[in-house]
Protein backbone atom coordinates (compact mmCIF):
# COMPACT_ATOMS: atom_id res chain seq x y z
CA UNK A 1 0.00 0.00 0.00
CA UNK A 2 2.64 2.51 0.94
CA UNK A 3 4.60 1.87 -2.91
CA UNK A 4 1.12 3.25 -4.38
CA UNK A 5 1.14 5.97 -2.02
CA UNK A 6 4.80 6.64 -2.76
CA UNK A 7 4.58 6.37 -6.28
CA UNK A 8 1.91 9.31 -6.57
CA UNK A 9 4.07 10.93 -4.34
CA UNK A 10 1.38 11.77 -1.44
CA UNK A 11 1.97 11.86 2.04
CA UNK A 12 0.01 10.91 5.31
CA UNK A 13 0.77 12.91 7.82
CA UNK A 14 -0.72 13.65 11.49
CA UNK A 15 -2.15 17.11 11.62
CA UNK A 16 -3.45 19.12 14.24
CA UNK A 17 -7.04 21.72 13.18
CA UNK A 18 -9.54 23.35 15.40
CA UNK A 19 -7.51 20.97 17.94
CA UNK A 20 -8.76 17.82 16.01
CA UNK A 21 -6.14 14.87 15.33
CA UNK A 22 -6.56 13.40 12.19
CA UNK A 23 -4.66 11.59 9.39
CA UNK A 24 -5.05 14.40 6.29
CA UNK A 25 -3.56 13.37 3.04
CA UNK A 26 -1.14 16.13 2.03
CA UNK A 27 -0.53 16.10 -2.07
CA UNK A 28 3.95 16.45 -1.82
CA UNK A 29 3.80 17.37 -5.89
CA UNK A 30 1.15 19.91 -5.58
CA UNK A 31 -0.91 17.31 -8.34
CA UNK A 32 -4.17 18.62 -8.22
CA UNK A 33 -5.63 16.32 -10.34
CA UNK A 34 -5.30 13.74 -7.57
CA UNK A 35 -8.27 16.18 -5.57
CA UNK A 36 -11.86 15.55 -5.30
CA UNK A 37 -14.05 17.81 -8.15
CA UNK A 38 -14.74 20.98 -5.21
CA UNK A 39 -10.85 21.07 -3.91
CA UNK A 40 -9.19 20.72 -6.93
CA UNK A 41 -11.26 23.48 -8.28
CA UNK A 42 -10.43 25.53 -4.83
CA UNK A 43 -6.76 24.57 -5.36
CA UNK A 44 -6.39 25.69 -9.15
CA UNK A 45 -7.92 28.98 -8.04
CA UNK A 46 -6.32 29.63 -4.69
CA UNK A 47 -3.69 26.88 -4.45
CA UNK A 48 -3.40 23.81 -2.41
CA UNK A 49 -2.75 24.83 0.89
CA UNK A 50 -5.72 26.77 0.66
CA UNK A 51 -7.44 23.77 -0.32
CA UNK A 52 -6.15 21.95 2.09
CA UNK A 53 -7.12 24.34 4.70
CA UNK A 54 -11.20 24.26 3.94
CA UNK A 55 -10.49 20.35 3.71
CA UNK A 56 -9.35 20.19 7.18
CA UNK A 57 -12.15 23.27 8.86
CA UNK A 58 -15.01 21.83 6.91
CA UNK A 59 -14.45 18.29 6.19
CA UNK A 60 -17.44 16.25 6.00
CA UNK A 61 -19.30 19.27 6.37
CA UNK A 62 -22.06 20.83 4.06
CA UNK A 63 -21.83 24.45 3.37
CA UNK A 64 -23.43 27.25 1.53
CA UNK A 65 -21.88 30.51 0.89
CA UNK A 66 -24.34 33.56 0.50
CA UNK A 67 -24.86 35.19 -2.34
CA UNK A 68 -23.68 38.56 -0.95
CA UNK A 69 -20.07 38.50 0.70
CA UNK A 70 -20.74 42.02 2.79
CA UNK A 71 -23.11 41.68 5.71
CA UNK A 72 -26.65 42.98 4.65
CA UNK A 73 -27.17 44.45 8.56
CA UNK A 74 -23.47 46.20 8.33
CA UNK A 75 -23.81 47.49 4.68
CA UNK A 76 -27.65 48.96 5.59
CA UNK A 77 -25.73 51.21 8.26
CA UNK A 78 -23.60 52.03 6.03
CA UNK A 79 -25.97 53.39 3.64
CA UNK A 80 -27.53 55.25 6.00
CA UNK A 81 -24.83 56.85 7.54
CA UNK A 82 -23.26 57.60 3.65
CA UNK A 83 -26.68 59.11 2.38
CA UNK A 84 -26.40 62.76 1.83
CA UNK A 85 -29.74 63.11 -0.26
CA UNK A 86 -28.21 62.88 -3.42
CA UNK A 87 -26.15 59.64 -3.58
CA UNK A 88 -27.93 56.74 -4.22
CA UNK A 89 -26.86 55.76 -7.89
CA UNK A 90 -23.46 55.68 -6.21
CA UNK A 91 -24.33 53.76 -2.71
CA UNK A 92 -25.79 51.11 -5.05
CA UNK A 93 -22.72 50.60 -7.14
CA UNK A 94 -20.96 50.92 -3.64
CA UNK A 95 -22.67 48.22 -2.34
CA UNK A 96 -23.55 46.32 -5.24
CA UNK A 97 -27.25 47.29 -4.88
CA UNK A 98 -29.84 48.34 -6.96
CA UNK A 99 -30.99 51.72 -6.66
CA UNK A 100 -34.16 50.40 -5.80
CA UNK A 101 -33.00 48.49 -2.76
CA UNK A 102 -31.26 51.10 -1.38
CA UNK A 103 -34.20 53.63 -1.67
CA UNK A 104 -36.17 50.96 0.59
CA UNK A 105 -33.69 50.71 2.73
CA UNK A 106 -33.65 54.68 3.42
CA UNK A 107 -37.61 54.36 3.35
CA UNK A 108 -37.86 51.59 5.81
CA UNK A 109 -35.53 53.72 7.88
CA UNK A 110 -37.57 56.56 7.81
CA UNK A 111 -40.82 54.67 8.68
CA UNK A 112 -38.51 52.95 11.48
CA UNK A 113 -37.66 56.24 12.73
CA UNK A 114 -41.68 57.48 13.22
CA UNK A 115 -42.32 54.59 15.42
Amino acid sequence: MMEIYKKNEILLAKFKALKCKKDVTTVKNKENALLNSVYKEIADNLGIEAAMEIFRMFNGQQITFPVRFLNSTHVRKLILEEYDGTNIKQLAQKYSYSEKTVRRILKESETAELK
